[in-house]
């Protein structure tokens, strides 16, 4: 491999660019993909090829060739807005995901470092934590706070910067009154049924760990269906 891919690569991983490796696995050359970006000599043949492997977030050799791919995306970023004992579980459950968890709630006896050891917390209202975290369309929200001075804010952020996923804890009745507030906030309708409320796949469970699970399974559900 060439120093200049080497030092490409590096510099694409440091700046969190989502790019591809392709490597020639009979005589050693190397390329960089990045998408929207053409590939140079007998890369370019199989751009197709390339292009599939990566929007599928897989590595491996493109069938009857000696090509290989070898994948690198950035962690999808779940904001849990509220320390509760569901998103210590909700965390756990993510470790092994390849999820970039943050937590946010202004309570700092809930958002502790003793609760939440190895996990970004932000003890600021959701307007003002946002500020801080970069965001886009990868991104998805979790709510579990019941508080709407804490929750609304925060679906009122993902719900304008279209965030791929949008969950909110709570009944039925409570998630009404959640979507009754934000249609007064100036919300469509088609807007708010984006929210994902009551939050989770209908697993039955009651318990936080329980609840945890069925909300990674959603999670990762839409993650799939957005090929994300």
């Amino acid at each position: 491999m060439k120093i200049e891919i080497i030092r490409e690569t590096l510099k694409n991983k440091s700046l969190k660019k989502e790019f591809a490796l392709i490597t020639n696995l009979i005589n050693g050359d190397c390329e960089i993909f990045i998408p929207g970006i053409n590939l140079t000599g007998m890369f370019s043949k199989y751009f197709d090829e390339i292009e599939k492997i990566f929007n599928s977030n897989k590595s491996g050799i493109i069938e009857n060739s000696e090509i290989f791919v070898q994948t690198f995306k950035n962690p999808i970023k779940v904001i849990v807005v509220g320390a509760v004992d569901i998103s210590m579980y909700l965390i756990n459950f993510a470790k092994n995901l390849n999820f970039e968890i943050i937590i946010v709630d202004p309570r700092g006896y809930f958002a502790s470092k003793e609760r939440f050891p190895d996990t970004k917390i932000i003890n600021k209202w959701p307007n003002e934590a946002f500020d801080e975290i970069e965001t886009n369309s990868k991104t998805a929200l979790v709510t579990l706070t019941h508080d709407p001075k804490i929750d609304d804010p925060a679906l009122q952020y993902a719900l304008k910067n279209n965030f791929f996923y949008i969950g909110a804890l709570g009944s039925k009745k409570t998630h009404e009154k959640r979507c009754f507030r934000l249609i007064d906030a100036g919300f469509k309708k088609s807007d708010v049924e984006m929210i994902n409320g009551p939050i989770g796949i209908k697993l039955g469970g009651k318990s936080p760990s329980e609840i945890a699970l069925s909300i990674i399974s959603q999670l990762v559900s839409e993650k799939y269906k957005n090929k994300i």
